[in-house]
């Protein structure tokens, strides 16, 4: 498909693309859809998806339950480092920039979300999350490709993946097009996590590798030990590892700003996926600093860097971050968390309205946990993703139950979240 160059300083697809080659980043546009016209055309949607098992009662610790500080003891935020919301609820010291943004009436949370599969394997738990079906492996395509596809005659649509390949939350048959700001590493944060998935019905493999992750756990902290001095971490290890933070937290806001940059432009996509790795904290978690604090720190960023970056247009965006499930309620024996049911998803958006908590909180208390050990779903996240597509994007009842997240009529939206 070809299109002329835009006017009035405006960057051509032929512009846009040699721009990003120049650049070293591989970027392309492969099509478009159509969909109402009206005031939706301006509307915009970013979905991340946090992978690994985003531990929502850290994301958004709920320091004012009575039951939290016992469940997670070590990990715990401290009520006075959590940046509060309400009488019940903070977030995480690392997400300042999504507080500020609350503070705002402009992010808010949901606490205790899951996908409609209770399975507790990465693989399983994504492929529900991205595809938007009632069990796993009953489709191929994802649900923001199948909204794209089901977007009204009238009005165009530009889909954009993020990321060295496109997530399955995008592929389908519509077009869409894709961006990569560098190639994926081979020691990406999330492969522990899917090898522990793979061997965990062999009676050998499984406690092999179970007992290496703890091994390296202990060795991770036994470095982390001999770095530190009486007073803390000695002045050169500290700032090693500041710098690292700040690039990382640089890194984000540049791939925010970036995209954004894209969004704004004449005729640039108005559907946006992409993924933030390294959620999977079995160890050494960490509360108000450590490993998890540093992967929310970049996803805090990256966040803040597309609100830079799209100026004006904020006000016409919905950001959602969510995960494919949440951690045990309690603090396991490497100082982390295993694999969990409920967790917290995060909106943000200069379209969204002021508001609360989304759904209702069980409760930490014992008899509120599901199985037990995990926070307890409240919300589908069919039925968020709903509410968005619906009330933002515009996408009516009927074609979300059946198209867009099929056999799902039973699922009611959220609704009157912008």
């Amino acid at each position: 498909m070809t299109r002329s160059p835009q006017s009035s300083g405006g960057l051509s697809r032929r512009g846009l693309l040699g721009a990003a080659g120049a650049a070293g980043l591989g970027i392309s546009f492969m099509g478009r859809s159509a969909f109402a016209a009206g005031d939706l055309a301006g509307r915009k949607l970013v979905v991340i998806v946090c992978r690994g098992g985003m531990d929502g009662l850290s994301v958004s610790p709920p320091v004012g339950d009575p039951d939290y500080a016992g469940l997670r003891r070590g990990i715990a935020i401290p009520a006075e480092q959590a940046l509060r919301l309400d009488d019940t609820f903070g977030l995480h010291p690392a997400l300042a920039s999504t507080h500020a943004l609350a503070m705002k009436g402009q992010a808010r949370i949901v606490p205790a979300m899951a996908s409609p599969d209770r399975a507790r394997s990465h693989f399983e738990a994504q492929d529900v999350l991205e595809t938007g079906a009632a069990g796993v492996y009953s489709t191929d395509s994802g649900w923001l490709n199948r909204a794209v596809q089901a977007m009204s005659p009238g009005r165009r649509v530009e889909a954009l993946s993020v990321g060295a390949t496109a997530p399955l939350i995008l592929r389908g048959k519509a077009q869409t097009g894709s961006w990569s700001p560098g190639p994926a590493g081979e020691g990406s944060p999330r492969l522990p996590g899917l090898l522990t998935d793979l061997y965990a019905g062999d009676p050998l493999l499984a406690p092999a590798f179970a007992k290496g992750l703890d091994t390296e756990a202990m060795a991770q902290t036994a470095s982390m030990s001999t770095m530190q001095t009486e007073g803390g971490m000695s002045g050169q290890a500290a700032g090693g590892v500041q710098s690292l933070i700040r690039q990382g937290q640089t890194a984000a806001r540049g791939i925010g700003e970036t995209v954004a940059g894209f969004m704004t432009q004449p005729r640039g996509p108005q559907i946006v996926a992409m993924s933030a790795e390294g959620f999977d904290t079995h160890a050494n978690q960490g509360a108000a600093q450590g490993q998890l604090a540093n992967r929310l720190l970049y996803l805090d960023a990256l966040v803040d860097g597309l609100r830079t970056g799209l100026g004006p247009e904020w006000a016409n965006t919905v950001v959602v971050c969510a995960t494919e499930f949440g951690r045990t309620a309690r603090i396991n024996g490497t100082g982390g968390t295993d694999h969990g049911t409920g967790s917290t998803a995060l909106l943000m958006g200069g379209s969204l309205k002021p508001g609360g908590i989304v759904g209702d909180w069980p409760t930490l208390k014992a008899n509120a946990l599901f199985e037990g050990r995990d926070t307890a779903p409240t919300v589908d996240s069919r039925a968020l993703f709903k509410g968005l597509l619906g009330d933002h994007m515009g996408i009516d009842r009927a074609t979300l139950d059946s198209r867009v997240f099929p056999d799902s009529a039973s699922v009611a939206p959220v609704t009157g979240l912008v």
